[in-house]
């Protein structure tokens, strides 16, 4: 479970066994959880994250993306 990125408490990270799905990246914060798609970015899933927090999160991952899919296929060899 490759951890990608730490920022403002958010753990974001994907794993290792999902590489027939497309690109995405998962966040945690506690118990807190999120599935986010890369290309484009939007929410896939989510539980116990507030509707702002979500949304600092999305804004998280849209600045990211780019080695969010990156680390991704060097990853996965896409």
């Amino acid at each position: 479970m490759p951890t990608v990125l730490r920022i403002k408490g958010y753990r974001f990270f994907f794993f290792s066994r999902e590489p027939l799905e497309p690109s995405h990246i998962h966040v945690e914060e506690d118990d807190k959880y999120a599935k986010y798609w890369l290309n484009p970015v939007s929410l896939a899933s989510s539980f116990g994250f507030k509707a702002h927090e979500l949304k600092q999160i999305g804004k998280i991952v849209e600045q990211n993306s780019p080695i969010f899919r990156r680390v991704w296929n060097e990853y996965f060899k896409q």
